[in-house]
């Protein structure tokens, strides 16, 4: 009797077992069923946006719903610590900006506990926002050059505000005082919108936004683009800082797709060839390119080499501007 029912439960567990799918038969099923996209930032952000047109997308080539889901807070450490914490299957990815992955790790590193480049799976880069330098159209300077020599010979006469200390438009305040000397006094706001209603209003001289926030009082005449972090379409006349003679460009906003460390080659492959479609759709950037936003595919082992030259870059400006030590 007890023979018999060993035999019966030995049987049981092997059909059982037969029944499960190994994690490389779920790999190569994969998807099926819905993925979560997660985006650290709240709804209606630029980065929102451009995740819920490329979930679209994404669904329509991968054949099953890809949900975006906003977990704002603590700096985008919140929902870009979400991903880290998920299972390692592909039914959760992660769409963030560099300043999650890049700028987090080095002024917040309290909360921003991981490595992008260990704990999570980088699956390519997919778009670029342009930062914009941008002084009024009265400034008795209409050039980067002639607000830089203004600015040595005028000490503490020309202020650059930004959405806060730390933002990129903070380090590439810094940037340009580390290249050019210029002495540029950062001024920061609790967003884009009272930092360019402070630009339009005089009370500080230069302002250090996005592209897509700055575009219409650039193409009204009330302010003027000096230098911009990468060129536009539309606004060609912009130089960058290379184009200018110098070493390096200033630092833009990007938007990559990562998914959690450890989730099978087979499932990264199907999600790094549908994402760069995607990055690649020429829909897509129709609808990106209104809000300023470029479409500019990196693949994944691109985009490791940026992270690290981009944290170096980040760690260098955050240490002169007395942020870190």
């Amino acid at each position: 009797m007890m023979r018999a029912l060993l035999t019966t439960l030995t049987l049981l567990t092997i059909i059982a077992l037969g029944s499960s799918p190994t994690p490389q038969a779920a790999a190569l099923s994969y998807p099926n069923g819905p993925i979560t996209l997660v985006i650290p930032l709240a709804p209606g952000d630029a980065t929102d946006i451009a995740g819920r047109a490329m979930a679209d997308e994404l669904a329509k080539l991968l054949k099953v719903a890809v949900v975006p889901v906003n977990r704002p807070g603590a700096g985008m450490v919140i929902g870009t610590d979400s991903v880290v914490k998920a299972k390692k299957d592909g039914y959760t990815i992660l769409l963030t900006p560099n300043a999650a992955v890049v700028s987090a790790r080095i002024l917040n590193p309290e909360s921003a506990t991981y490595d992008p480049l260990k704990d999570l799976t980088p699956l390519g880069l997919t778009t670029r926002t342009p930062i914009l330098l941008a002084v009024r159209e009265d400034a008795p300077y209409k050039s980067f050059a002639e607000m830089v020599d203004f600015a040595k010979k005028n000490p503490g006469k020309v202020r650059v505000g930004t959405v806060g200390t730390g933002s990129v438009g903070h380090l590439n305040v810094e940037m340009i005082n580390a290249l050019t000397g210029a002495g540029l006094t950062m001024v920061p706001f609790k967003g884009g919108a009272p930092g360019i209603t402070a630009l339009l209003g005089g009370h500080v001289e230069g302002g250090a936004f996005s592209l897509g926030a700055l575009s219409s009082h650039v193409k009204g005449g009330a302010v003027r683009g000096i230098v911009v972090s990468n060129t536009f379409p539309g606004f060609s006349e912009i130089p960058t800082l290379t184009q200018l003679g110098h070493r390096q460009n200033l630092l833009g906003v990007w938007l990559a797709f990562f998914a959690p460390a450890g989730v099978p080659a087979e499932v990264t492959k199907t999600l790094v060839a549908a994402i760069e479609k995607v990055a690649k759709n020429p829909l897509v950037a129709a609808k990106l390119v209104s809000f300023g936003i470029l479409q500019d595919w990196t693949p994944p082992e691109k985009l490791v080499a940026e992270i690290r030259e981009e944290h170096r870059t980040v760690e260098e400006l955050a240490k002169k501007a007395g942020l870190v030590k």
